[in-house]
């Protein structure tokens, strides 16, 4: 249960709340939308499955980072652990803090109405929240651990009430917004102004989500692409447990067990959710709402709707808090492998906690908040994401392969990692294909710069004569050292 409750507490994040409106936007209509939160909770089900079975293959900590180390070797494990260290988990937290500063603001902006609080202001809390953040993790892992729970209990409750609000509603008669027309797409024209900070990459899905008025069908490839990222960044944190594999006893019990209690409890609540505010909102309020949750409170709970920005608030401080708890993580297994800065696997002597891995986390992350909006850090995030899934997962193909006689306590049926593997491809693949933006060059682009540092750093081992004396000064400033690792 707390292997469970542990991927649950981490995939109900800032997603559910946020990325409803921008999955319908993308998909094109309430039907595709609906169908999308569907298949987005079997990819992520079948995935975390897939990697159920390497983590009793592989029982180590460090997730993705080990499987593609002992896999394929060193030069795909660098290239995770600069995107994820650089990019992924400082874009999940920004686009978390976002999602915070967004819900916690709106009240105090009642004027501003579905449109939000003013941009300047959003940045500018979601950048006091990283910070806040970062000095709670570097204080105290209990602290850190008391917050984290106290949020996660706030989330199940916030998506529990949403859920039986939408019940309620349709107990007293209530229809679904959308439904009658499932598949008919709806107009955008009414959104047109709505989410703040839309870039030019929305545009064409926005696009191809409008033309109600002459009954065109829903969306293209590349933009059904786009509403899984959004759809998939709800469900992010799937294989989360398998990154602390040594932690756990009879890992090839657990790991599959506790899958198979989250993932579809996660699908089915999401699905209610969903399906709770098409009964209180039109698609087209859904579209024009930039805190889709927000709204709902408003529209059904009445004079106690500040709760519900509130609830999400928290929840979303939580899903952030989370990555800051667990991030140190591959850090500590990287630089164990001497793919990182030293610096960044070493603990604050009195408090051990990770500080220099937060404070650099920290920092990526207030860079991203300043730099993007949330839709834009999903969509980026997402795509570096599922390229190092598809990676992960056929290694798993490639394992079958090579070591067919390795034993194996938990077997996923084959055509589970074949279907993970192709959808991860389409994923990557169509929204560069179809409808390309110059972004997605610049992602692949810093990916792969990872091995102008890995060739001279790791390769060769090159080090600068000051180096040492550069760490040295930062261990005496931080008051950190080298965790000591049990390899026993």
């Amino acid at each position: 249960m707390s292997g469970a409750s542990l991927i649950a507490g981490t995939m109900i994040g800032s997603g559910i709340f946020m990325s409803p409106g921008w999955v319908l936007r993308y998909a094109g209509s309430a039907g595709a939308s609906l169908l999308v939160w569907l298949a987005c909770g079997v990819l992520a089900t079948l995935g975390a499955l897939c990697y159920a079975e390497l983590g009793t293959l592989m029982r180590e900590s460090g997730g993705d980072y080990i499987y593609a180390l002992r896999t394929y070797g060193p030069v795909p494990a660098f290239l995770f652990a600069w995107s994820s260290v650089l990019v992924v988990r400082p874009a999940s937290i920004a686009a978390g803090a976002l999602s915070f500063a967004r819900y916690a603001a709106a009240p105090f902006y009642p004027e501003c109405g579905a449109a939000g609080p003013p941009p300047l202001v959003t940045r500018s809390l979601a950048a006091a929240c990283v910070v806040a953040l970062a000095l709670v993790n570097c204080a105290s892992v209990r602290l850190a651990a008391g917050l984290q729970n106290a949020c996660t209990a706030v989330k199940v409750a916030a998506l529990s009430a949403v859920a039986l609000g939408g019940v309620v509603l349709l107990a007293r008669g209530a229809a679904v917004h959308g439904l009658t027309d499932a598949f008919v797409a709806v107009s955008t024209s009414a959104a047109s102004s709505d989410v703040s900070g839309a870039t030019d990459a929305d545009a064409g899905a926005a696009a191809a989500a409008a033309g109600a008025a002459a009954g065109q069908p829903a969306a293209s490839t590349s933009s059904i692409g786009l509403a899984f990222y959004q759809g998939l960044w709800s469900y992010d944190g799937w294989n989360n447990l398998n990154f602390v594999t040594e932690e756990l006893g009879r890992p090839e019990v657990t790991l599959p067990r506790a899958i198979l209690i989250a993932l579809p409890m996660v699908t089915l609540l999401y699905l209610f959710v969903n399906m709770s505010y098409l009964a209180a909102m039109t698609p087209a309020e859904i579209l024009s709402s930039s805190a889709v949750a927000w709204t709902w409170g408003a529209r059904v709970m009445g004079a106690a709707s500040w709760l519900m920005p509130v609830a999400v608030a928290l929840s979303t401080l939580g899903s952030a808090n989370g990555m800051f708890f667990c991030g140190g993580r591959v850090c500590c297994v990287a630089a164990r492998e001497g793919h990182t800065l030293s610096i960044l696997s070493m603990a604050h002597v009195h408090r051990l906690t990770p500080a220099p891995a937060l404070m650099f986390t920290a920092l990526l992350s207030l860079l991203m908040v300043a730099w993007g909006d949330f839709g834009t850090i999903v969509n980026y995030f997402s795509f570096t994401s599922w390229f190092f899934y598809g990676i992960t997962v056929s290694s798993l193909l490639y394992l079958r392969y090579v070591r067919p006689d390795s034993p194996r306590p938990y077997k996923v049926p084959l055509a589970a990692p074949v279907l993970v593997v192709i959808t991860a491809a389409c994923l990557v693949l169509a929204p560069i294909l179809e409808e390309p933006h110059i972004e997605y060059l610049y992602v692949v682009a810093f990916i792969l710069s990872g091995l102008l540092f890995y060739v001279p750093f790791v390769h060769l081992g090159v080090r600068y004569a000051g180096m040492s004396r550069i760490t040295t000064h930062l261990q005496l400033l931080l008051q950190v050292a080298p965790l000591e690792v049990n390899r026993d």
